[in-house]
């Protein structure tokens, strides 16, 4: 029986060989924290940058630069097999970070790009507890909710609660989820703003333990709300894409360990329902 069984085995094994079944494909990944920075040039010419995507199977990008014009690029290669959503990044230069919020010339930008007409969202943008109660960040927040547009925003909790607070429409993309606020308080905010909140992942931390098995606690968030996470690389240095091939690595390494129906939710059917579905090429 044994030797019969093991010829079965090794018939089914030449007959894929023989009818060149395909290797499984890796699962498709959206990177939702994606930027293309420019100060004055780009760390890659377009060419090289699509070529990181294609290796680590990214079919879509939520993309933003500093300034615009590297997300501009990106939507006008129209490049086969990449989805780009674009966010406008309310920067020109990285010293904008510290003052936007108070700065009336933050408005016209948003709204000068937002003639474009393709943009999905604004963001990303950096804001700190009760900065984020300015004039100018209720202006945005209400433009956002006007225009259908979502908000991609690295904050606290505290500055988080501000913006909606501007709008009780507001929708929120929380970069990094946090970073690191207890896993307990992240489940108690998606709760709390269904349908308005989802967490990105890039950089945050206590997913895995030392030994990369996701912890029981990120476990059980990512199983009460699969439909509310995405993944991101944060390109926001050069580092970050020498990194890109492994910090990708270590996200399927994690989502290897998940149900197929929630890691194919993270990875980027989040992302298609949020923006969509990804047009065909």
């Amino acid at each position: 029986m044994r030797t019969a069984a093991r010829t079965l085995a090794l018939m089914g094994l030449l007959s894929l060989v023989a009818t060149g079944a395909p290797a499984q494909q890796p699962l498709e990944i959206f990177d939702a924290h994606m930027h293309y920075n420019q100060e004055p040039n780009p760390y890659y010419p377009l060419d090289k940058l699509l070529e990181v995507f294609r290796r680590n199977n990214i079919t879509g990008v939520l993309a933003t630069s500093r300034p615009n014009k590297g997300t501009h690029q990106l939507m006008d290669a129209k490049a086969p097999g990449l989805w780009v959503v674009p966010f406008i990044r309310p920067y020109r230069i990285r010293a904008d970070i510290q003052t936007w919020f108070n700065d009336p010339a933050t408005l016209d930008l948003i709204k000068e790009e937002f003639k474009r007409g393709y943009y999905r969202g604004v963001g990303e943008f950096h804001i700190y507890g009760k900065s984020a109660a300015t004039d100018i960040v209720k202006q945005v927040v209400n433009f956002a909710v006007d225009n259908n547009l979502y908000l991609h925003a690295h904050c606290d909790e505290e500055a988080l609660l501000i913006l909606f607070s501007h709008n009780p429409k507001a929708r929120i993309i929380w970069a990094h989820t946090g970073f690191g606020t207890p896993p307990a308080r992240v489940a108690q905010l998606l709760d709390q703003y269904k349908d308005q909140l989802w967490g990105e992942l890039s950089y945050r931390g206590g997913i895995t333990d030392g030994s990369g098995q996701i912890t029981s606690d990120w476990k059980a968030l990512f199983g009460k709300f699969p439909d509310r996470f995405l993944l991101g690389s944060d390109t926001w240095i050069n580092e970050r894409w020498y990194s890109y091939d492994a910090i990708f690595k270590e996200y399927r390494s994690w989502l290897a360990q998940l149900p197929p129906d929630q890691a194919r939710r993270i990875a980027n059917g989040n992302a298609a329902a949020l923006f969509g579905p990804k047009p065909r090429s």
